[in-house]
């Protein structure tokens, strides 16, 4: 057979197509039966916010390339321009599922177990006069009607934002238009009565929530809003906004500044999506197009309701706890369970220590900091933060440490996105506390999840490490899968230390003992662990590669994953998300098998497994197999040299996850995926099940 031109774009899956696969999967968790009803409405919810995003960030940086005339093709031979056609016709197709099904399935379910959302104009007597008196007191305060006209102009309209296009009728018969913003302030959701209903097996009662639409109630009572005046109609349209924050940092002499001046104007960046309801009269739809500088593609006309993402409300506001997935209670490891007579110093100086989020507990990463805060021994502490959210535990650790006589030096990622106004705000409070903060290097994101204590022990010091998959986030370690591990192992100590050198100083250390640090050596080293496997197969050894990640789009490690294939290496690929390589191609990666599990936990963390002649190699960390990883940001893969861990990963973790046939989809060569089965209900295996201990 001839050498195949592995730059062949028929070898590639187009990235931001693959994404919205991913975004199909999440929705067929709404539509999975076995899920518990509010967990399907809760799938429903993120696969809004995720549409949301996905405009948000990469449907506008391609409307800025067609804009530019980029013809610049990717490496599946897709121009910007084809890029959009493919994007907004299966957008529509899943917007559309995703609305119909709510309204023609959901809906139902939730009203027959006593969860009501309703429409105004259905509401009983009673429940008319308790949302319109919700109005007079709570909305009807916060609501400015914008006119339109030669002395009004066209108003400026915030990103994520549900309004009303009102048209009105003055005396004369003349008609007027203006705009209204439903108050993001308030529940999109109203609950308008809460009762005891049918009794439950268990004997206990069963509620009953009601709720109707927050922009309902407000079209019913525009009266008030204008006196005088007939109010002819109105007609909800929503905005999406480009939020890609461009930054300047060659330019910015303070980051911090230039990051809260960028999230403002994030609120007012071109519109890339007006989402209207069929309803909506074709006058109203144009005078829209042409104030908000659109195209008649950029309008998605969709059914009720519009913002899927504010359904997640329903989750949290209704406490059904048999409609929810069983409360779960990560353990702690063994190891871990220290006597009062000891401490989690002496436990990691004697072994490394696994974690894995969320079927292991988070409190063991804070206990280490508040220990780290509160032992006389401890020197300091030095830290990365990229997302630790709105009530951050180990923040608070980390300010208890400085105020305690620590030395500490955090890196706040400003630039992780969609969190910068958190991480400004924890920048803040540490910088104020006394802690060292800096904010990573310039050009570079840095992603990597690192924390160093340096412990005086004798006459020496020791560093004692966890390194992890994810971030220091003690909410979402609940709902993400992430590993991690503590070691105090010498030379990773001894990196760490560089590696905080190279991100708070102008250190340009080009080698480390066992870290992989991008964008320093973490390509050439992934690159030649792949090699080795290729010369093993070619040797005739038995030849394996496992990696799970979320992302798989880099080209480079894609072409070298098809050399494996093509040389006998088993290559297996738990790839949550984006994948552009094409697996059972003959001749070219046949060998390969690509996996994306997509349940109750976001799978996110990332291992990397090489069989290496029966010589097992595992790796973990931070990184995805994606040009910004591996080019663009400070990242960190870390070895696991337990033999014992090593087993557990390979056997435990990592062929549990290719054995799952009830979460898993497998990629086929088009792009599509498949949903496995179970042979038989006996032959189910949910693996994110098993590892709960179910």
């Amino acid at each position: 057979m001839p050498d195949l031109d592995l730059n062949s774009p028929s070898l590639y899956i187009n990235r931001e197509l693959s994404l919205l696969e991913f975004q199909r999967r999440v929705l067929e968790e709404a539509h999975d039966e076995s899920n518990p009803l509010l967990e399907r409405i809760k799938f429903l919810s993120i696969f809004g916010s995720n549409m949301d995003e996905f405009f948000m960030v990469r449907v506008s940086g391609i409307r800025k390339q067609v804009e530019a005339n980029i013809m610049e093709v990717s490496a599946d031979g897709m121009t910007p321009r084809d890029e959009l056609a493919s994007i907004r016709k299966i957008s529509q197709e899943l917007l559309h599922d995703a609305s119909h099904y709510f309204q023609k399935k959901l809906l139902s379910k939730l009203d027959k177990v006593g969860v009501h959302i309703l429409e105004y104009h259905k509401l009983s007597k009673t429940q008319k006069e308790k949302a319109d008196k919700y109005f007079n007191d709570v909305i009807y305060p916060v609501l400015t009607p914008l006119a339109l006209d030669p002395g009004h102009p066209f108003p400026h309209i915030s990103n994520l934002s549900l309004n009303l296009a009102i048209v009105i009728k003055d005396k004369k018969g003349n008609e007027k238009f203006a705009r209204l913003k439903v108050p993001d302030t308030l529940s999109r959701l109203v609950p308008i009565k809460k009762s005891s209903g049918s009794v439950r097996k268990d004997g206990t009662i069963a509620h009953h929530h009601y709720f109707v639409w927050l922009e309902q109630v407000i079209a019913h009572n525009l009266a008030d809003l204008f006196p005088g005046l007939e109010v002819v109609a109105a007609h909800p349209f929503r905005i999406l906004r480009d939020a890609d924050i461009e930054i300047q940092e060659l330019e910015a002499d303070d980051l911090l500044e230039t990051m809260q001046q960028s999230i403002r104007k994030r609120k007012f960046g071109s519109v890339v999506q007006v989402s209207v309801y069929p309803s909506m009269p074709p006058e109203v739809m144009d005078l829209l197009i042409e104030n908000l500088e659109i195209t008649r593609n950029d309008v998605y006309v969709l059914n009720h309701p519009l913002g899927l993402a504010n359904l997640w409300q329903v989750y949290n506001n209704v406490e059904r706890h048999d409609l929810k997935y069983p409360l779960y209670k990560p353990r702690i490891p063994k190891a871990l369970k220290y006597t009062p007579d000891s401490n989690i110093f002496d436990i990691i100086r004697n072994e490394n220590i696994l974690l894995h989020h969320p079927y292991d507990s988070f409190t063991p990463v804070i206990d280490f900091l508040y220990a780290a805060a509160r032992d006389p021994q401890v020197l300091a502490i030095k830290q990365t933060v990229y997302r630790v959210g709105a009530n951050a535990p180990v923040v608070e650790a980390l300010l208890e440490a400085v105020e305690r006589g620590k030395q500490v030096a955090v890196l706040v990622e400003l630039k992780a996105r969609f969190d910068e106004e958190s991480n400004i705000g924890w920048a803040r409070a540490l910088e104020e506390a006394g802690v060292h903060v800096v904010y990573g290097l310039v050009g570079l994101k840095t992603h990597c999840k690192i924390s160093m204590v340096i412990r005086k022990e004798g006459e020496g010091i020791r560093r004692y490490l966890h390194l992890a998959t994810g971030n220091y986030n003690a909410v979402t370690s609940r709902i993400y899968e992430d590993m991690g591990m503590f070691t105090s192992d010498e030379a990773m100590g001894a990196d760490a230390t560089d590696l905080f050198n190279y991100l708070t100083g102008y250190s340009t250390k080009q080698s480390y003992k066992k870290l992989l640090v991008a964008p320093v050596n973490l390509r050439n080293k992934i690159s030649s662990l792949i090699k080795r496997e290729i010369e093993h197969a070619k040797a005739g050894h038995n030849a394996r590669i496992i990696f799970k990640m979320n992302s798989l789009v880099d080209t480079e490690m894609i072409q070298l994953l098809y050399q494996a294939s093509q040389a006998g290496v088993k290559v297996d690929l738990l790839v949550r998300g984006m994948c552009c390589l094409r697996p059972n191609i003959k001749g070219v990666s046949e060998n390969i098998r690509v996996v994306s599990i997509v349940g109750r936990y976001l799978e996110h963390s990332r291992i990397y497994y090489f069989q290496n002649n029966e010589k097992d190699e595992v790796y973990m960390g931070s990184a995805d197999l994606m040009p910004r990883n591996l080019n663009h940001r400070v990242e960190v893969v870390f070895p696991v040299e337990d033999k014992k861990q090593i087993k557990y990963l390979r056997d435990k973790v990592l062929e549990n996850y290719l054995k799952d046939n009830m979460r898993a989809r497998v990629l086929q060569a088009d792009g599509s995926y498949i949903r496995t089965k179970p042979e038989s209900e006996n032959k189910s295996f949910d693996v994110q099940s098993h590892l709960m201990g179910d």
